[in-house]
């Protein structure tokens, strides 16, 4: 015949390896969430432009200005006029400040959108802005 044997568990440990069990099935999840990498959220940033030099043309009366903007994959690096001549800066005085101060903000990060005017050069700025906007525009992704 067959001998019967008799286990006597008791329930202290009944509630203990239960305990353990949740927490060590708590644990691997939470390492399976922490180590996966989620292909919608890793952790580079877009490409905001294609690096290099774009240009475009403003027209002031009779004179063709061309702006430059030089940007690399996610910042403005500079903005500058490529053929302004002294006739053109004794004529307008404020391109050239106003411009400036334009480049100053956009290479300090601040969005394009959110350029503060100044009261006594608002229209220049804004003529800047329109053409610094198309420019921008060509050096998308």
């Amino acid at each position: 015949m067959s001998k019967t044997k008799i286990v006597v568990i008791q329930r202290k440990e009944l509630i203990y390896t239960g305990i353990f069990l949740v927490l060590g099935i708590f644990l691997i999840v939470l390492l399976i969430f922490m180590l996966h990498k989620d292909e919608d959220g890793d952790s580079s940033p877009v490409a905001e432009y294609t690096p290099g030099v774009y240009t475009s043309q403003l027209s002031l009366n009779d004179t063709l200005l061309n702006i430059e903007v030089v940007v690399d994959s996610n910042h403005i690096n500079g903005v500058t006029f490529s053929n302004i001549d002294d006739s053109v800066s004794a004529m307008y005085p404020l391109l050239e400040p106003t411009l400036a101060n334009i480049e100053n903000q956009l290479c300090n990060n601040v969005a394009i959108d959110q350029i503060v005017l100044e009261e006594e050069s608002k229209y220049t700025q804004q003529l800047l802005l329109n053409a610094i906007e198309e420019t921008l525009e060509k050096a998308k992704n």
